[in-house]
């Protein structure tokens, strides 16, 4: 029995470290099975076979639209559809109940620390970055993180020790870089991270539960995809409660699993008005199940029998969108950028119909899987009339 137990242990130990952060780190790609000694062994897996049924069955949700006025019926279709599988249509509505816990001079800006309800007994704890600088209601940025960072403490660029290795490997404080560009940035833990960690990764504050979460969930008919999308949507009814915001102008960016948030969010609620996605827009097939390894948040089920991230980017039109690419992102497939190139050219195809190909952008920056704040934020100090 004790035998027995130190294996479970290290499988365990084996499982977390491996998805401690698993959108930072390139997962190692199926190899061909290899034989000491006389012909090659025949290989009995699944993913080619899985390849193969994803050319067959995948995208039925496609724009075929053949005119401007057929882009918003499928919009309409396809939002409906998308909100389902993710779950959004079983999330509980309840009371915001807001609670505002601190308020931090940080200098140049000020730090609040408010706790939502997001469901009946759930909450949701958010920092809120607030310039000094010029005159409310502020422009507004949903800021949401990726994985490896903590959630929001990196976001706002924490100054503990435990995240300083975080912020500067992804450039991480991309909270802090939008409040002090002159918009009001609001930064919340998703589910699983931060404040918000489910016991079983509680000890590491970097470590993260969605992978937890989402096993939890799927057999329930929800996603940990959807329940991210309906905290962030509960967020901007927040927004929208405060009288220095201004929810006309609000955007969305984030990085990586961020990135996962802001276009999901971007494509099913209309309330968004510009977004900027970081390292997660690229074709499903190569970065995704390809490199099956990824954290399971990545997977809804059934998702890619309907849409890629081409499709989701498409909802998102004729509203101002930047993808932002590293051009050594190892998260963006075998062929790289041409990965990310393929599902440009599909929502690029709604985003021409409709007048608006000025307001797709994608910006590519030298360098691996991390935050580039050169051209995002006068991108969206622009696409947000916010003087510069």
């Amino acid at each position: 029995m004790k035998t027995l137990a130190n294996a479970v242990l290290s499988l365990a130990i084996a499982w977390t470290c491996a998805c401690a952060d698993p959108c930072a780190a390139e997962t190692p790609q199926p190899k061909e099975q290899e034989s000491m000694a006389g012909p090659a062994v025949p290989v009995f897996t699944v993913h080619s076979h899985l390849r193969e049924r994803f050319d067959a069955v995948g995208r039925s949700l496609r724009f075929d639209g053949k005119a401007p006025e057929d882009v918003a019926p499928w919009q309409a279709k396809a939002r409906t559809a998308l909100s389902r599988l993710i779950g959004l249509d079983t999330m509980q509505t309840c009371d915001l109940a807001p609670q505002v816990t601190e308020r931090e001079d940080c200098g140049d800006y000020i730090r609040e620390r408010v706790v939502i309800q997001v469901e009946p007994g759930l909450h949701m704890p958010v920092y809120i970055l607030i310039p000094k600088a010029g005159t409310p209601p502020y422009p507004v940025m949903l800021n949401p993180h990726g994985h490896g960072g903590g959630g929001k403490a990196s976001v706002v660029g924490s100054t503990d020790p435990v995240y300083q290795k975080a912020i500067e490997h992804y450039n991480y404080a991309y909270g802090v870089a939008f409040c002090r560009a002159g918009f009001v940035s609001v930064c919340p833990d998703a589910r699983g991270f931060g404040e918000r960690q489910e016991a079983i990764t509680a000890e590491n504050p970097l470590d993260a539960s969605c992978r937890f979460i989402n096993n939890m969930a799927i057999p329930l008919g929800q996603t940990v995809t959807g329940m991210w999308v309906w905290d962030l949507q509960r967020l901007i009814d927040y927004v929208e409660t405060r009288s220095d915001f201004d929810a006309t102008r609000l955007g969305c960016a984030g990085l990586s699993g961020g990135g996962l948030q802001t276009l999901w969010l971007t494509a099913l609620d209309e309330r968004v008005k510009a977004a900027v996605v970081s390292g997660y827009f690229y074709g499903v097939k190569e970065a995704l199940l390809d490199k099956h390894g990824n954290c399971s948040c990545n997977y809804v089920p059934h998702l890619w029998e309907y849409a890629d991230h081409g499709d989701l980017g498409a909802l998102i039109a004729p509203r101002p969108l930047m993808i932002q690419s590293g051009d050594e992102d190892p998260l963006n497939g075998a062929s790289g950028l041409e990965n990310v190139e393929s599902q440009l050219a599909i929502a690029s195809t709604v985003y021409r119909m409709l007048g608006a190909k000025d307001n797709l952008a994608h910006d590519v920056f030298h360098g691996p899987h991390r935050w580039d704040g050169t051209h995002t934020i006068p991108f969206m100090q622009r696409v947000l009339k916010l003087e510069q």
